[in-house]
């Protein structure tokens, strides 16, 4: 196991630092689920791990669901273009300088102030989702969410107006008891009532892509 400090550490190589090439290299880290702690594995394989806007991919697991993570080119339009400023500048600016992931940001006149790392990890909550994604398929090019990456409707992600960007997080279904994890790369869903906005791979394997809408539980799983 691995103590947070490498994991924190760890993770901040992957985001920042230089290019690094990894090949199929195992990482173990803990992870929680609600009260319970979890071990479970990251697996980093052949890939491009950069801090630089439009490069670099990076694939790796969580309790059995893999993540391809690829950063945007910064042309590419905000899936949520209703983000007016991210810590006082454009949301392009402020993915550019990597001051998105606790950063206040203001959408439609009203400000919004993310959670603490601390506050993450204990967050749980029950709620309304909903899922986005199916317009940017009817659109020219890729999508960019709000922290830089490039947006897979297919994929496992989701949006929340809270929590810090990147996070990982558990949503089940209330209703049908179907349980995945998902990257928190985005932010919304600015709609009252609902609290994540799923992507429609993750909908699907929830169940209520065809609802559009479902009771879920979220539960962070790994924070910072």
């Amino acid at each position: 196991m691995i103590d947070r400090k490498l994991r924190e550490l760890f993770w901040l190589i992957i985001m920042l630092a230089s290019p690094f090439i990894f090949s199929c290299s195992i990482i173990s880290v803990p992870y929680k689920v609600a009260k319970g702690t979890v071990t479970t594995t990251y697996k980093v394989t052949k890939g491009v791990a950069e801090g630089v806007v439009g490069t670099g991919k990076l694939v790796y697991a969580i309790g059995g669901f893999t993540f391809k993570v690829v950063m945007a080119p910064l042309s590419w339009p905000l899936t949520n273009e209703e983000i007016e400023t991210v810590d006082g500048l454009s949301p392009k600016e402020a993915i550019r300088q990597g001051r998105v992931k606790r950063s206040p940001y203001v959408v439609k006149g009203k400000r919004y102030v993310p959670m603490s790392l601390s506050e993450a990890r204990t967050y749980r909550e029950k709620g309304m989702a909903s899922w986005y994604g199916d317009e940017t398929r009817r659109q020219k090019g890729g999508h960019m969410t709000a922290n830089g990456e490039a947006f897979d409707p297919n994929g496992l992600s989701a949006a929340h107006k809270y929590l810090p960007l990147p996070v990982h997080v558990r949503v089940t279904n209330l209703e049908n008891r179907r349980s995945i994890i998902v990257r928190v790369n985005d932010r919304g869903p600015f709609v009252e009532g609902r609290i994540i906005d799923l992507s429609e791979g993750a909908a699907r394997r929830l169940g209520f892509y065809n609802r559009g809408t479902a009771r879920v539980l979220v539960e962070t799983v790994e924070a910072g």
